[in-house]
Formats: structure tokens, sequence, C-alpha cells
């Protein structure tokens, strides 16, 4: 276990940098846990990051790089609904990476 330090406040990662506790999240979060990685989120990050939110509390699951990418293309468009779209913008793994920006737990099957 670990910590990061967000507008002077130490909040509690795992040892792969998810959040320990879910509430913890906020956007500055989700910034912060970013730089580390040296990303710099942009709009469509965010796009990314706030559907994987909201599908998440719908389902309670974080989903699989497949049922994400399945997914984004029908909520965001066929351009944005592709591997190669996701990978651009998270290259450690769309499901992974987005899933630990957005305070969610990392995804089933992610190794």
């Amino acid at each position: 276990m670990g910590t990061i330090n967000v507008s002077g406040k130490d909040i509690e990662v795992d040892e792969e940098g998810y959040l320990v506790n879910r509430s913890d999240w906020t956007e500055a979060v989700g910034t912060e846990m970013a730089k580390i990685d040296n990303c710099d989120l942009t709009q469509n990050h965010w796009e990314v990051i706030n559907f994987l939110r909201e599908y998440y509390d719908e389902y309670q699951i974080a989903p699989a790089v497949r049922v994400l990418t399945k997914a984004i293309g029908k909520k965001l468009g066929a351009d944005k609904g592709n591997s190669k779209y996701l990978y651009e913008l998270f290259p450690y793994g769309p499901a992974k990476q987005a899933c630990k920006y957005a305070g969610l737990p990392k995804p089933t099957g992610c190794v």
C-alpha cells in the first residue's frame, strides 16, 4: 500500500496505484494518477474515464477491453470504439489504465 498526495491530502492506493477507497476519487485524483504515469489527460481521455465510471455505477464491474471497445463504439461512435483509438489514449491498456484513472478496481482478467 502507498499514498498519492492530491491537494495536500494523502489518498491510499494499492501496490499497482489503484484507489483503495473508491469514494476518494475526484477528477483531481484521476489527473494526479495520470501525471504519475506521465500522461496528460485530454477531453478524449475524460470521455472514456467518465464512460467507465457510468458503466461501473450501472453494472458494478469494470469492463474488459473487448466489452469496453464495443460499448464505447455504441455510445461515442465507431471512430472511438476501436482498439487503435483506445490504445493511443491509454497505451498501458485501455481497460486497465483508464479504470485506474477513473478510480475503479482493476478489470477482471487484466494482468
